[in-house]
């Protein structure tokens, strides 16, 4: 793999994980207060399988938008590009609204809308490099789980 791949990857995955890093930093102490006092549905992970997981799918996502970026530019690459970065600040302010100001009926429509962000980017992903838009199906697996965990908290709260 020559250094401009390697950078483009490393910028994209990067960019990703930084995205997820920081709203876990700004949401750490209002995380720990949802573990402690926030009745949780049934199903509900352990705390500790959150980040594991959310890092995973991140890093599959830089992987993703990488590949995106390394086709020939054109605007329907454009395009994907654009939808990518609204999904990933739709991803970051969701963790504001649902821990830091625990608006969970505010932040299921805003999960929801995101879900239908990812599978719009997935979709335009799939016309652009197909391996791209299928590593981000578990991620819009895990955000419809979100859903339900989200919709769960918000009828037992």
């Amino acid at each position: 793999m020559n250094h401009t791949k390697i950078k483009t990857y490393l910028f994209w995955i990067l960019l990703a994980e930084a995205a997820g890093g920081l709203a876990g930093w700004l949401t750490r102490e209002d995380v720990q207060i949802y573990t402690d006092r926030i009745a949780q549905p049934p199903l509900s992970p352990p705390p500790l399988v959150f980040p594991v997981v959310w890092t995973i799918l991140y890093a599959l996502m830089g992987i993703s938008a990488a590949r995106v970026a390394l086709t020939a530019d054109t605007l329907e690459r454009r395009h994907g590009l654009w939808i990518f970065g609204l999904q990933l600040a739709m991803n970051f302010f969701w963790s504001i609204l649902f821990f830091r100001f625990q608006m969970f009926g505010l932040a299921l429509i805003w999960l929801a809308a995101l879900w239908g962000v990812i599978l719009w980017m997935i979709t335009v992903f799939a016309r652009v490099e197909p391996l791209a838009a299928r590593l981000q199906i578990p991620y819009l697996v895990w955000v419809a789980f979100a859903g339900y965990l989200n919709l769960g908290v918000w009828i037992l709260n």
